[in-house]
């Protein structure tokens, strides 16, 4: 469904103690926010939300005055909502999705079955038992928000990396290669509204991984499996940089009869070329018909998972950055002074994360990690970074707190799970530059680790 083009938002933060206070913009006003000019364009621009920073009131007076689609950012997921094998806790997810149906938003829902993030009792289980667990979660999960979600993403980052285009080695996918559309058709039986999502990352552009989901894709429609959006995450660096077939393979998979949404949108960078890069990712979703909305993946930099890369549209601070006003321009927005948005006050930002630096090892690199925390879990990104000579390798050692554990990894190839683990390079990110920076992350649970991390050039 997309927005009529009279958008209607909530009320400026000091207005939303009166819930269901709403106002109607006038053409004028309508150019000066992104969930406005998205409407304008029959889409919607939405941010992923974290439930313990809504009483920031930076956080939640952007939150209010720019976006019309949210996302839980961990609260839905298996380890929040199911943290007990049939026991179930919305109150986080709730806040949220009450929140966003107040002020007039639509709901994103992340995720109902993914390999990470899983809690304990889930990730003892295997075959029947694992796929029975799953089934009553997506059906439990989904009753419950049944009307209030918009699109779910029913699985998420269920196929590997690399050339061959395979699905992913979990839990999940071991109890049988059905079990994509066994959650598909779940979740359809839960819910017979809300669109239904396929997401997933570093399928951007056409390859081996974007071919898989294709095909997948394909042979649910052409089987009647109930698919409704492909998400693409679209998380960009200078590695991993905007590819330039972004809007081509966008089109392809809207052509197989689904909506196509970009989902977790963050681009790393600054200045003109980060600026540049969001107003491609918008135009591309603004050529293709059935691209019916964006979503960035947190609001001020400091809320991002990748923070250290600075890749979101505001500033620690709340201000807008130059990303912002080619994101507005892009989707065809009036971005004069009258029009755009004030500047948040200067404050310490909930949850900013912490960064510690290393020293040289000696050995031609050093490492740095920038955590996001919440509670039972964090995500950790790790900048590499060459010394005076070029990096043909590198390998990155840090020590875990006792309890936590690295459950999944992105752009490195992780060495154990608890205490001293250790990250090496993949194919693509192996070679650095002369005082050059390459990242890659993790994600875990338990404490977040506190210790410099070693670097060591291979």
């Amino acid at each position: 469904m997309t927005r009529p083009r009279t958008t209607v938002i909530a009320l400026a933060a000091g207005l939303l103690a009166a819930a269901g206070s709403f106002v109607v913009l006038s053409p004028a006003d309508a150019a000066s926010t992104l969930g406005s000019a998205a409407a304008a364009k029959g889409r919607y621009f939405g941010t992923a939300v974290a439930a313990y920073k809504l009483s920031d009131s930076v956080y939640s007076g952007i939150l209010n005055r720019e976006f019309t689609s949210v996302t839980p950012e961990n609260e839905m997921k298996w380890d929040a909502t199911e943290p007990t094998q049939g026991s179930f806790n919305y109150s986080s997810a709730d806040t949220i999705v009450n929140r966003a149906i107040t002020n007039g938003q639509k709901v994103r829902g992340h995720a109902l079955a993914w390999h990470s993030q899983q809690p304990g009792w889930a990730q003892n289980l295997s075959g029947t038992a694992l796929r029975n667990a799953m089934v009553n979660h997506v059906t439990q999960v989904a009753t419950h928000y049944r009307g209030k979600i918009d699109s779910w993403d029913v699985v998420n980052e269920a196929f590997a990396d690399g050339g061959n285009g395979a699905r992913r080695d979990s839990n999940l996918q071991r109890t049988g290669n059905d079990w994509i559309e066994v959650a598909f058709r779940t979740a359809r039986a839960a819910d017979s509204t809300a669109k239904l999502c396929y997401n997933d990352y570093n399928t951007d552009g056409q390859n081996a991984k974007s071919n898989a989901v294709y095909a997948m894709v394909q042979d649910f429609k052409a089987r009647g499996v109930p698919i409704d959006c492909v998400g693409f995450q679209s998380h960009f660096n200078s590695a991993s940089p905007l590819p330039s077939d972004y809007q081509a393979n966008l089109q392809r998979f809207a052509n197989l009869g689904v909506d196509v949404q970009i989902t977790e949108l963050d681009i790393e960078g600054s200045g003109t070329a980060q600026a540049n890069s969001y107003a491609a990712v918008v135009r591309a979703c603004l050529a293709v018909t059935r691209c019916n909305g964006i979503t960035v993946w947190g609001i001020r930099d400091t809320d991002s998972w990748r923070a250290s890369g600075t890749p979101l549209l505001f500033d620690g601070s709340g201000n807008p950055k130059a990303a912002y006003s080619a994101t507005l321009t892009a989707l065809g927005a009036t971005t004069d002074p009258s029009t755009s948005p004030p500047t948040s006050p200067s404050t310490s930002p909930s949850a900013s994360p912490s960064t510690s630096p290393s020293t040289p090892s000696g050995s031609g690199c050093t490492a740095s990690v920038s955590v996001n925390a919440w509670t039972g879990g964090f995500v950790a990104t790790v900048k590499v970074t060459a010394g005076a000579t070029r990096l043909s390798g590198w390998t990155v050692g840090l020590t875990l707190p006792s309890g936590s554990a690295v459950s999944n990894t992105w752009s490195a190839t992780a060495s154990g799970t608890t205490g001293a683990v250790s990250f090496t390079n993949v194919a693509y990110n192996g070679a650095v530059n002369p005082a050059a920076t390459t990242e890659f992350g993790f994600q875990g649970t338990g404490t977040a680790p506190s210790t410099t991390p070693t670097c060591t050039a291979r």
